[in-house]
């Protein structure tokens, strides 16, 4: 999905917009012994299946000491929103044994790109290829093969990031942690003890409270319409690049599902229909190789503050985190993540992530003024 240089493009499509006489209408040819797959996410087979090449295969830290631990209920939510297509669920197969051993995932939005208010584009995600086959050069297929697909249904642009530098990121992130079980990250080698510390004070420096301080519930269906309004306004407000969400997808992505997703909110004393602060956090946990452990990480995900400081509102969120068992909760530099990071003792990490717009030129931007996060 690589791109020109866009520095000197107006804002808008790089290549035109085809018609579906333009689009090849047949899939492009797989190498010998290969096939294509839709998959049925829904179908706990198939499910098991890509967890399974998934858990196997996929992103692993530069160390390789790390790698992403996807669970089914995990899959399910990251691959089936609202408007979600099967047959961009796209799996390839040996031939001779019908064995799963690549895959790559397109699932629609709406977002705003800089002056653009209103783009529709599919989110790309979970390219993934056998590691015995990474020679065969599956992946340009895939991708060619999903863009084919995409285009077929009159969407010419998409969203997606990646930890490596290709041409062109609109922007780039960073990563930061902050310790919740500093004993087991120190185990397991995400973390050590520096000099002049000791285990005893890195436990109670990353000590968080047993409550919450503040009135948060769990968000249910009552609050859809709350969460849509206050985080409707807030992306709107303040960032470049972000998805437009209907009631239907903040449902989606937003209601909590147990270990996969936790969101809770504050609701005004004086209106109960009215929602004055949320907070979001992921579960996607990594399998340490070589040890038969599991890291359990939390990622944040959308936060709007207005009845507090966003500092207090994710103070509460690493006491919510930690009560679900999580040893270290995970946020990138995006949205106003930078007010929070140094107070709440959170440490610098080592990855970037990039932001990629594919088949869009656009300024680069600040990872300050991107509303928008991929799973």
């Amino acid at each position: 999905m690589a791109q020109g240089d866009q520095a000197s493009l107006p804002e808008g499509p790089i290549v035109p917009d085809k018609t579906i006489d333009e689009i090849r209408a047949e899939p492009y040819k797989m190498p010998s012994g290969f096939e294509w797959s839709t998959l049925d996410i829904m179908d706990a087979e198939q499910r098991e299946e890509l967890y399974d090449l998934l858990a196997k295969n996929y992103v692993e830290d530069d160390d390789c000491m790390f790698r992403f631990d996807y669970s089914k209920e995990f899959l399910e939510w990251a691959l089936t929103p609202p408007g979600y297509s099967n047959d961009l669920l796209l799996g390839v197969r040996a031939s001779s044994s019908k064995k799963l051993v690549a895959f790559i995932s397109a699932v629609p939005a709406n977002v705003k790109v800089q002056s653009k208010s209103n783009l529709d584009v599919v989110e790309i995600n979970f390219l993934c290829v056998h590691k015995k086959l990474r020679s065969k050069r599956l992946a340009p297929v895939l991708i060619k093969e999903i863009t084919r697909r995409v285009n077929q249904k009159g969407v010419f642009q998409a969203v997606y990031t990646a930890g490596v530098v290709l041409p062109v990121p609109v922007a780039s992130a960073r990563y930061y942690h902050r310790s919740l079980n500093p004993k087991k990250l120190v185990k397991v080698g995400f973390s050590r003890i520096n000099p002049r510390m000791t285990m005893a004070r890195m436990i109670k420096l990353y000590k968080v409270a047993d409550v919450p301080k503040h009135n948060l519930v769990e968000m249910t269906e009552d609050h859809v319409d709350g969460v849509h309004k206050l985080l409707t306004n807030y992306l709107d407000s303040k960032f470049k690049l972000h998805v437009n969400f209907t009631k239907e997808e903040i449902a989606h992505w937003l209601l909590p599902r147990n270990a996969v997703v936790n969101t809770y909110v504050v609701v005004d004393v004086d209106d109960n229909s009215k929602v004055t602060d949320m907070v979001s956090f992921y579960h996607l946990p990594s399998t340490i190789l070589n040890q038969n452990e599991t890291l359990y990480a939390a990622y944040s995900f959308y936060n709007v503050a207005t009845s507090m400081s966003l500092t207090d509102l994710m103070k509460d969120a690493l006491v919510l985190a930690n009560a679900t068992g999580t040893d270290v909760f995970n946020a990138l530099t995006l949205m106003e993540n930078e007010e929070f990071l140094t107070d709440l003792k959170f440490g610098i990490g080592d990855g970037n992530l990039q932001y990629y717009v594919y088949n869009w030129s656009s300024p680069s931007m600040k990872a300050s003024e991107v509303g928008l996060v991929l799973l």
